[in-house]
């Protein structure tokens, strides 16, 4: 009989994508094949404890996004340097089973932007997705999209601010080319949080003050009027996969956290695009570069813009994309004949090479 893979899926975690992280993680544990996989879940909580956590009882209010909470279980302790105990019992001081993989599903600060990474590598622990400086890079937008334009590759118009500069009398005329209306983000977040559409020059400073309750630094971006469209990278430095293109058609005044998990009839995924085959190739092919641009490995979602006037603007790349029921990244490839369970086997199989 074939040892099993000793999965350790990690979820929660202290950012402020906590909750969609628990949401990512109710999709994918009922998904890992147990015939290939024993599973140990950890979840983190919003402190940053750890939590050995009992499949049958590690979610309350599993059924509503909005109170979806973690239920703890055990608490765990690390000990860099020994993966073969990396991790043991609080309690009792007995480490865990040999971990074979990690599986990430944590969003946002400190899941995806190269701290958990670098954690992980310290460990000697082989796990799913993008290495540390490549999830550092793409979290930080502002870096990000200077890397992009260098390569070559059409970004959506920004400005970006640091904190102390926000109420200089310099901040509005390096502004003021971006035009109205335009949006204010926080350079390192997720999932829309701290995200402010301006439409009015008096919005600005309190959408400044949002985003800075987030971060240190600001994004502001012109907003593009056009459509959402969004592709899916699967594979290695040396070989990876683009899929369709999908389109996300908000009916909202724009695809912000309420929107894309607490209001379920107000957003629509098309999969295929509406857009021509030209404008898809296209942007499968930034999508691909971006990937190497950045050194991507395992997965990572492109979201892009495509203007009214067929003008294509890569907004940003995530690196842990969500998994929730909802989420593009798995239906681009279930799409393209790639079942969810078949996409979770192929991430694992990737993390060792």
């Amino acid at each position: 009989m074939t040892k099993k893979i000793t999965v350790a899926v990690l979820f929660g975690g202290p950012s402020t994508e906590h909750q969609i992280s628990l949401l990512s993680v109710k999709n994918v544990v009922p998904a890992l094949n147990r015939q290939r996989y024993q599973l140990l879940l950890i979840g983190i909580d919003r402190q940053g404890q750890w939590w050995l956590c009992d499949e049958a009882n590690y979610l309350q209010h599993a059924d509503d996004p909005a109170k979806i909470e973690l239920h703890l279980g055990d608490p765990l302790a690390l000990l860099p340097g020994n993966p073969q105990g990396a991790l043991f019992h609080r309690q009792t001081g007995q480490p865990l089973p040999t971990i074979d993989v990690v599986f990430p599903l944590l969003h946002g600060t400190y899941g995806e932007d190269g701290a958990l990474q670098g954690l992980l590598r310290w460990l000697k622990l082989p796990f799913v997705g993008c290495n540390t400086l490549a999830s550092a890079l793409a979290m930080d937008k502002a870096v990000s999209k200077r890397l992009l334009q260098t390569a070559g590759i059409p970004v959506t118009p920004f400005v970006v601010l640091q904190a102390h500069e926000i109420n200089s009398p310099e901040a509005l005329q390096t502004v003021a080319p971006l035009g109205l209306p335009l949006f204010v983000k926080p350079a390192n977040q997720g999932s829309s949080m701290g995200v402010s559409r301006v439409t009015q020059l008096e919005q600005l400073v309190p959408a400044l003050q949002q985003a800075l309750r987030f971060d240190h630094k600001v994004l502001l971006e012109k907003a593009v009027i056009g459509q959402e469209i969004e592709c899916a990278v699967l594979g290695n430095r040396q070989a990876a996969e683009v899929s369709l293109c999908g389109e996300i058609i908000p009916h909202d005044t724009f695809y912000a956290y309420d929107t894309k998990y607490l209001k379920g009839n107000q957003a629509e995924l098309c999969i295929p695009a509406h857009i021509t085959p030209a404008i898809s190739e296209q942007i499968q092919a930034y999508a691909l570069k971006a990937w190497q641009t950045l050194e991507c490995e395992g997965l990572a979602r492109v979201d892009f813009f495509v203007s009214n006037h067929q003008q294509i603007f890569l907004n940003e790349i995530n690196t842990i994309p969500g998994f929730t029921a909802i989420s593009m990244y798995p239906k681009l490839w279930q799409a393209g004949g790639i079942t969810y369970s078949k996409l979770l086997d192929q991430l694992i199989v990737l993390a060792f090479y």
